[in-house]
């Protein structure tokens, strides 16, 4: 099927995103630009300018940042930051072999999977509040990041920043206030680079990728870095197949006082003949032992993705204190085939399913623009820094549906633990709808000011953003305001912080049957309350966190005496929780990465108070995450690691009648680094659900849980040229 493209031109030819061009430009990278560094480079040091928004350094161990960006801030110390934020790194991605976003974010306490390990999409919770996988920033814009789930061959970083964000990155998409994910792409090096990695994941995946770096002129100012990988093969899923192209390119210049920087990529992933399950229980009403993992419900269905995206960013210094920069972005996504749905509801009997599934293509086309200033200055003895920004979200999209408008579904009966053979494909779509023509920008100011040789820091800011939904006739405006402050009153190595910050989401537009049907409710705002510790030791961190998250929702009201309800943004969520987070080296063969998550999550205002005091759906009270990794002594190079992730008993439906089983999940690890031939080489060696657990992951809608992840081995080999 051809995705519905024809009537408009992207902004970039399709050649240069093409990722078997991209792709290809990085293998032949290997000898082309390794021959024109040898003739034109030798002996020349580099002399360009530092750039400005240059990434945090690896803390100890390697595995985390000492800070990260945020977004309208800019990069901040983790130290010097009111909020609970962490920064993985594209070592801890290349040790742990993750192959995606949601692998990184395994190693986080505060996430977990609103979606099966291997679903087309990958959709994930923070703090207890959903944020989906099309709201994941790139390079702090919303709108760029491939679409459904995001590859790490082209990342340097992962950040996580728990809690809404809607000062500092503005609203999403979707309107997801749980947290901030955002994805830093690998850029170009100082050092030349040229680097092989070939990698196997059970059953038998297999794949290749090519990351070279290299820099040019007399001062090394033109950086150019092209990453291409390949893979295809079978899954963990019985009869899966799945491949994937990516094609990367980041080029930078930096002049005297300016920069300039684009960024590229085009990804294509065909999933063939399956995916994992979703199970509803709402029918059975109790809990039944989970299947395996690598049970296939659904042969004969497919999936494909495509996305390609692009982004140019640039700054200049006005002056020694003041910097002006800009940024303009463009992506487009399409997928066709079975995406979602794929889902089997349970019968009284506990092992007989009425599977579902869907068929379907659509497309999200985006353009997305950023620019501000951002200067220093002091009144007195108080420092400032000062940030004005402006940015603005286009998006348009649609889907194909059946004729009848509804999306092309078929259903057929199997079994939990025993699959049939005999599955039902649904038809292909009919009719192509747009959805979607959407417009969010937003005007934001903050300051920080520093008092007592910076002891005292507080930020003030404030946001104006305006949400129009052009096809749903929807135009609102709001301000989310934010203030935190970080105090070291004893030492620089602890901090005590605070924060008050909103986040924004679009309001419901009433249908049918309601008595204000076609009114659209006011942007809901979502309120968080937030104070903590955090210890910087000699190689380690902690931080220890105390938060309060408000959430409003829509809910029926029926007055006395009217014929139909209203609907009213009087429902409320309330999660309350606490955190404790770790990362370092606590000595110098010993690296650790985790921490533990208490969340009480409410249903504070429901239906009628039906439902008050209930917990909310898969959000487990207790989840922990700690990893560890002991560098051998006796054999230099060699490096041990293991970890443990925990998620505490959950509720299944918002009703609390039924409640899924803790569960318990351990990883090892084990990697070589060594020289062969002049040669850097690493060897690598991950099993994930060592032994074979089988359990209910999590929970992705009211009465459905997902089916966790089976044992997988991930093997790499990576070579330095």
């Amino acid at each position: 099927m051809r995705f519905p493209f024809r009537h408009s031109q992207p902004l970039l030819p399709r050649g240069l995103l093409s990722p078997h061009v991209l792709a290809m430009a990085g293998v032949l990278g290997l000898g082309a630009t390794s021959a024109l560094a040898q003739a034109t480079l030798e002996e020349i040091q580099v002399q360009a300018q530092p750039d400005a928004q240059a990434l945090p350094a690896p803390a100890p161990g390697g595995q985390v940042a000492k800070g990260a960006g945020l977004g309208l801030l800019g990069q901040r110390e983790a130290l010097d930051t009111p909020f609970n934020i962490t920064s993985y790194t594209q070592q801890l991605m290349a040790d742990q072999q993750s192959a995606t976003v949601a692998g990184v974010l395994e190693n986080d306490p505060s996430v977990r999977f609103t979606t099966n390990t291997g679903h087309a999409y990958e959709n994930f919770s923070i703090r207890g509040l959903e944020v989906n996988a099309t709201e994941v920033g790139f390079n702090g814009l919303y709108g760029l990041a491939p679409d459904a789930h995001i590859p790490t061959e082209m990342l340097e970083r992962v950040e996580v920043l728990k809690g809404p964000g809607a000062l500092l990155n503005g609203m999403t998409p979707g309107g997801a206030v749980g947290g901030v994910v955002n994805v830093v792409t690998k850029r170009p090096t100082a050092d030349d680079r040229t680097q092989v990695i070939t990698s196997y994941a059970s059953d038998a995946q297999l794949g290749v990728q090519a990351d070279v770096s290299r820099r040019f002129g007399p001062e090394r100012r033109l950086g150019i870095r092209v990453n291409g990988s390949m893979a295809s093969g079978e899954t963990d899923i019985d009869d899966q197949k799945r491949r994937k192209r990516l094609g990367a390119l980041a080029l930078d210049y930096q002049g005297d006082r300016w920069s300039l920087g684009l960024d590229a990529y085009s990804y294509r992933s065909h999933i063939a003949n399956g995916s994992p399950l979703m199970v509803g229980f709402a029918t059975v009403g109790r809990m039944v032992a989970a299947p395996a993992a690598n049970l296939n419900q659904f042969r004969g269905m497919n999936a494909e993705q495509q996305s390609d995206g692009a982004l140019l960013r640039g700054s200049v210094d006005l002056s020694e204190d003041w910097t002006a920069y800009a940024s303009l972005g463009w992506a487009e996504h399409s997928y066709t085939g079975m995406l979602n749905g794929t889902r089997g509801i349970l019968r009284t009997d506990g092992h007989t399913l009425d599977t579902q599934n869907y068929q379907q293509y659509g497309f999200t086309r985006s353009w997305t623009g950023d620019a501000g200033l951002r200067g220093r200055l002091r009144t007195g003895a108080v420092a400032h820094e000062v940030v004005l920004s402006m940015n603005q979200l286009r998006q348009e999209g649609g889907r194909a549906l059946n004729a009848k408008g509804g999306i092309p579904t078929a259903s057929y009966v199997s079994d939990l633990y025993h699959p049939t053979l005999d599955t039902v494909i649904a038809n292909q779509p009919t009719a192509y709808k747009q959805e979607r023509d959407n417009v969010i920008t937003s005007y934001a100011l903050a300051d920080t000011l520093r008092f007592a040789g910076d002891t005292l820091a507080v930020t003030a800011g404030a946001r104006l953003q305006q949400v129009q939904q052009k096809m749903a006739g929807y135009d609102e405006q709001a301000v989310t305001p934010m203030l935190g402050i970080v105090a070291k009153p004893w030492s620089p190595n602890l901090a005590l912080y605070a924060n008050y910050i909103e986040g924004l989401s679009a309001g419901t537009t009433v249908a049918a049957g309601y008595a204000n049907a076609g009114e659209t409710l006011k942007p809901y705002k979502t309120r968080q309350l937030e104070t903590g510790v955090k210890w910087q030791g000699t190689g380690w961190m902690h931080t220890f966190s105390l938060f309060q998250i408000t959430k409003p929702s829509a809910i029926s009201v029926t007055s006395a005496g009217a014929s139909l309800p209203t609907l009213v943004e009087d429902g409320e969520q309330r999660n309350r929780g606490v955190e404790w987070t770790v990362s370092g080296q606590l000595a110098p063969a010993w690296s650790v990465l985790g921490g533990i998550s208490y969340t009480q999550a409410k249903q504070t205002k429901t239906q009628g108070g039906l439902k008050d005091g209930n917990d909310v759906y898969g959000v487990p009270r207790w989840t922990a995450n700690l990893g560890a990794q002991w560098s051998v002594p006796a054999v230099p190079g060699l490096a041990l690691s293991g970890r443990m992730v925990y998620t505490g008993a959950q509720q299944v439906n918002s009703s609390n009648t039924l409640q899924a089983p803790a569960w318990t999940r351990f990883d090892a690890g084990v990697r070589y680094a060594t020289r062969l031939s002049n040669h850097a080489v690493t060897w690598r060696a991950n099993l994930e659900n060592a032994f074979g657990r089988k359990y209910w992951a999590g929970a992705f809608n009211d009465n459905f849980m997902t089916v966790g992840a089976p044992r997988t081995l991930l093997l790499s080999a990576t070579v330095d040229f």
